[in-house]
């Protein structure tokens, strides 16, 4: 039985990360600033449904840590991050987020969400390829956690 963390909702977290999924990939392919891409959201998305704090806080962390974040990455990806499929980078790069700067999210979360919205977005073995960068990765970051 999974504990539910009090006063959070999983499914609109849920939702939340598969708005910022769409969110990140829109940013990462336009330049544009992501303030301007959190209001289309907000507007074209059905947002009400979704933690809205919540996609604004993976959004707005992503875009402030970015250099860390791909930085982190680095060592477990095959290629340069900006040549990963933009899809698998979006996924990569917000679960790294949470793996890095939301330790109140458990790790087991974070990569089965990057898996579904991969799996959901992205080509056909994306999720494999997401799976296996984020386990390595949290076995870094996320150690203790991973080790109980």
């Amino acid at each position: 039985m999974s504990q539910r963390p009090e006063g959070i909702d999983l499914a609109a977290r849920s939702r939340a990360r598969r708005r910022a999924l769409q969110a990140l990939y829109a940013w990462q392919l336009s330049g544009s600033h992501m303030n301007a891409v959190i209001d289309q959201f907000r507007h074209e998305q059905d947002m009400e449904v979704a933690d809205l704090e919540y996609f604004e806080d993976l959004l707005h962390g992503v875009e402030k840590h970015i250099d860390a974040i791909d930085e982190s990455l680095k060592p477990y990806v095959d290629r340069e991050v900006g040549q990963i499929d933009p899809i698998e980078r979006a996924a990569l790069r917000l679960a790294a987020y949470e793996l890095k700067y939301r330790p109140d999210v458990p790790y087991r979360v974070i990569i089965n969400e990057a898996i579904e919205v991969t799996k959901r977005f992205g080509a056909d073995h994306g999720h494999s390829y997401v799976n296996g960068v984020l386990d390595k990765l949290a076995g870094v970051l996320r150690a203790p956690e991973k080790r109980s």
